[in-house]
């Protein structure tokens, strides 16, 4: 019995790291996703599209799991990172990947630290410069800690519960039309298939399609015994993504039905000010840095992610490059002033190209190459699945590149 009772121990002690890295990795995913740029699209497109924009969430969603699901698959049952896999497919073709998402990594970043900015900006009220400079150093503190991947770990889960919770009291203030809603969702007045590739580009799109997969495999978490946990958790990821978008366009829907008129010059504080008088503000500042903040973190994260397979050097001082690419991104930040509208263009032209050459090579593995999967028997509909969805991230790509030319008019 004495046996019996340290074995149970020492199993639920080995399975305790593994739990937590996979809920880690999960809000990383997701939290990757929601930066500033995901609240500002929400509030624009449902002042546009009202109760409607309720289907575009939902197949938004849907397209998105997906595609997590496929890349979750193969980078967790064959322990690779997604230029490695590049690399083994095609000579050369991981170097690509890793270039686009670490330039596309970098621009986006100088963005996430605005948005840091801003949030404490409408939080505290402190002058934009230095709330980009105290931020960083707050995320440059979860690096430099004794256990940086614990302390990463728990911050995205703190920090996303914290948007849900400040997000839900709006989204309550409100009184949002959910009757309508609901079914619209369903049944809409209209549908924009722009705004839907616009929302699968902004949450899987560029290193936010990698970031919770590497984080899953760089934690040990890997293998086709796996697989039940490595499914969950790339599902659960979106749905919180999913959720987050669902409330906070209760919130702003609430306001818009009531006629408010939103902001044009910044829709997204407008909107919680319109539901909640100061208190929104403030509320809107919270949500703001902790969704800029957990991003800085994730875009960082991830981007270096993408080189460490290249050089021992570089994984021996992966902390330390993680901690030098969110300073660049904030010097940058800090002598540009704003963030530039073209740079945000050219990194969403980036991430455009990111979205089908990562996903090209997943779907590749899974129906080419399954010795990288160490023999794991690969269910055909789920690549059937993941090559629709790479069949529309093609669009995502073209409508990505197009926007390069108007960067020079």
């Amino acid at each position: 019995m004495t046996d019996r009772t340290t074995l149970d121990r020492q199993g639920a002690s080995a399975a305790a790291p593994h739990r937590g890295a996979l809920l880690g990795a999960m809000f990383l995913m997701a939290t990757s996703a929601i930066g500033p740029g995901f609240i500002t699209q929400t509030t624009v497109f449902t002042a546009q599209l009202g109760a409607a924009f309720a289907f575009a969430i939902l197949v938004s969603v849907l397209v998105d799991i997906a595609i997590q699901l496929n890349v979750w698959r193969v980078v967790g049952v064959s322990g690779r990172r997604a230029q490695d896999l590049g690399n083994r497919v095609f000579p050369g073709a991981g170097y690509l990947l890793a270039g686009l998402d670490v330039a596309g990594g970098l621009i986006f970043n100088i963005g996430n630290v605005a948005g840091t900015a801003l949030g404490l900006n409408a939080l505290l009220g402190l002058d934009v410069r230095i709330g980009g400079t105290i931020s960083a150093l707050v995320a440059v503190a979860v690096f430099l800690s004794r256990r940086a991947g614990v302390a990463m770990d728990r911050i995205v889960v703190v920090l996303g519960l914290v948007m849900i919770v400040m997000t839900l009291y709006v989204a309550i203030v409100s009184s949002p039309p959910i009757g309508d809603a609901l079914v619209q969702t369903v049944a809409p007045e209209q549908v924009e298939f722009l705004t839907i590739t616009t929302l699968i580009g902004g949450t899987v799109g560029g290193y936010i399609t990698y970031a919770g997969a590497h984080r899953m495999i760089e934690s040990g978490l890997t293998g086709a015994e796996n697989v039940k946990g490595i499914t969950r958790s790339s599902v659960s990821g979106i749905l919180i993504t999913g959720l987050m978008r669902a409330l906070l366009f209760l919130a702003v829907l609430g306001v818009v039905a009531g006629g408010a008129k939103l902001a044009a010059d910044n829709p997204a504080p407008s909107a919680f000010e319109h539901a909640a008088g100061e208190a929104g503000l403030r509320v809107f500042g919270l949500i703001m840095w902790s969704a800029a903040i957990t991003s800085v973190i994730g875009a960082s994260y991830t981007s270096v992610s993408f080189l460490v397979s290249f050089s021992s050097w570089i994984e021996t001082h992966r902390n330390r490059l993680v901690v030098a690419f969110i300073a660049l991104s904030t010097v940058l930040y800090l002598s540009l002033g704003t963030t530039p509208v073209n740079l945000l263009v050219l990194a969403g032209a980036l991430n455009g190209l990111i979205l089908p050459v990562g996903l090209g090579v997943v779907l590749w593995v899974a129906w080419r190459r399954r010795d990288l999967l160490g023999g794991y028997r690969y269910p055909a509909w789920l690549a059937s699945l993941g090559t629709a969805a790479w069949v529309l991230t093609l669009y995502l790509s073209w409508n990505s590149l197009t926007k390069i030319p108007n960067l020079w008019n």
